[in-house]
């Protein structure tokens, strides 16, 4: 993929990124050096991966800590360079909270992290199971999150790292399901998978409750495809797995998964 054609693969929003990306790979090829991202959601490694993974002058690995992470820092290399796992600089860290007496939630754990002036590119997974919540993180900010985050909310919390073999996994569990839609709308499409009216998903997005490939969309007629991710606040997470062809009455027969 060279010149222009390079930008039909995406969609236009995120041409910023492909530059981003293409001037990193330039880099460790011209240079011979490699390059650590920081977290990369899952949409921006399948676009690193589209843009590098089957280059001679350079070489691509991931890690987020675990097989089932969903946001990972990715390694690029010159392509004789083994990526050792070390490499990647992950910090792994366990919240300690009276969990006896009260319950943390994701977006109050994340809320408590990024108001530390921590930008989200140097937070992993945030991972909860039965009272215990863990946290990857990029080794170079683990010091100030150990000093600096000392209550989630109103819940007085104390951080400590932890060995990569003490991380709780998650196992995603994915339902398939199939459906019938007029268009491949956001708003019609979310309507279909979470059973909703059209103008209840519509509030929703323009309050800004809906995501495409982790990223907040407030457009109702933003157009979804095979591969997207999609989440609506409240109702959990899907995605499109494929769009095969139409019905007798000119239907879009929609195949999807949803998160249980």
């Amino acid at each position: 993929m060279t010149g222009m054609s390079v930008y039909e693969h995406f969609r236009p929003e995120e041409r910023p990124l492909v530059d981003h990306f293409l001037d990193w790979k330039e880099q460790v090829s011209r240079r011979y050096t490699q390059k650590l991202t920081d977290f990369l959601d899952p949409r921006e490694q399948e676009v690193l991966r589209v843009l590098i993974g089957n280059s001679d002058e350079v070489r691509l690995a991931f890690s987020g800590g675990f097989a089932q992470s969903e946001r990972k820092r990715a390694l690029i290399l010159p392509p004789y360079n083994p990526a050792e796992e070390s490499d990647f600089e992950l910090s792994f860290i366990e919240v300690d909270y009276p969990s006896k007496f009260t319950t943390l939630s994701h977006p109050e754990l994340l809320g408590a992290l990024t108001g530390t002036g921590i930008v989200r590119g140097k937070l992993g997974d945030l991972l909860f199971s039965a009272g215990r919540i863990q946290f990857v993180a990029a080794k170079e900010i683990e010091s100030y999150l150990l000093m600096n985050v000392t209550s989630v909310g109103r819940t007085p919390v104390t951080c400590r790292t932890i060995e990569r073999q003490s991380l709780i996994h998650k196992e995603e569990n994915w339902q398939e399901r199939e459906g019938t839609i007029s268009s491949l709308r956001l708003d019609t499409v979310l309507a279909e998978m979470y059973h909703l009216s059209r103008t209840k998903v519509s509030e929703s997005i323009n309050q800004g409750h809906a995501k495409v490939n982790w990223r907040v969309i407030e457009k109702k007629d933003f157009e979804v495809r095979p591969g997207d991710v999609l989440s609506l606040r409240g109702y959990g997470r899907s995605k499109i797995i494929s769009v095969n062809g139409f019905t007798k009455k000119n239907k879009i027969r929609l195949r999807y998964g949803k998160l249980e």
